[in-house]
């Protein structure tokens, strides 16, 4: 089965417009669409923003037997090509939040029981590739560029790292997307709300491709 994890609603919508629903539930406070795009069955979770609620909505697609999971949603971009309105499949992902580096003397971003703090994700080669950041935070400003560099992240949100975690700890494929909403700096809550609509529609266009890569490889 697959399963795809959108964090808002707005995000969700972009699938679920294409789609037909053919049930609709809610499980541990998550909602939950059953739905078919172009012949594909998929189940919808939408997950709520941050990384606890992607982790929980990961596990409970993993828990109801989803063999793939995609997750897409819109992103800050961090690097001059990750331009408003830009489309990216993402190869890896880091928590940069997530800090053992004075216990374990590990990079930041590194789990108790990894020695990479990257979650390695499925790729096709038909869509440009980036880096994924994610943290508790939408950052409004540049306090975390230099460590963001460090981590040679091109993209930054909420829920990514946390999909990728939980998909890579189970072995199940995980593929994801993010459209650019907005760039880093102290504009970005602007930019967020004035190109939200750019982004969702950039995520749109690119569903039938994104439904391809993970339906048929």
């Amino acid at each position: 089965m697959l399963a795809v994890i959108a964090a808002m609603q707005k995000e969700a919508d972009v699938l679920l417009s294409l789609s037909r629903t053919d049930r609709h539930a809610k499980c541990f406070g998550k909602e939950i669409c059953d739905c078919n795009y172009s012949g594909q069955d998929f189940r919808l979770i939408l997950s709520g923003v941050g990384k606890t609620n992607a982790a929980a909505a990961a596990m409970l697609a993993l828990a109801s037997g989803a063999d793939r999971i995609l997750n897409f949603g819109v992103a800050g971009g961090l690097t001059p090509q990750t331009k408003i309105g830009t489309f990216w499949q993402i190869s890896r992902a880091v928590q940069y939040d997530f800090d053992l580096s004075k216990i374990n003397g590990t990079q930041i971003g590194t789990l108790d029981e990894y020695q990479t703090p990257y979650f390695p994700l499925q790729t096709g080669g038909s869509f440009p590739t980036a880096t994924l950041a994610t943290a508790d935070s939408f950052a409004s400003g540049d306090d975390d560029m230099s460590l963001l560099k460090a981590l040679h992240a091109d993209i930054r949100d909420m829920e990514g790292a946390a999909v990728a975690h939980i998909s890579f700890a189970a072995g199940v494929p995980c593929y994801m997307f993010k459209s650019i909403s907005d760039n880093a700096g102290e504009e970005s809550v602007r930019e967020y709300r004035e190109n939200m609509q750019i982004a969702l529609s950039a995520l749109q266009k690119k569903m039938p491709a994104i439904f391809d890569e993970v339906c048929n490889g």
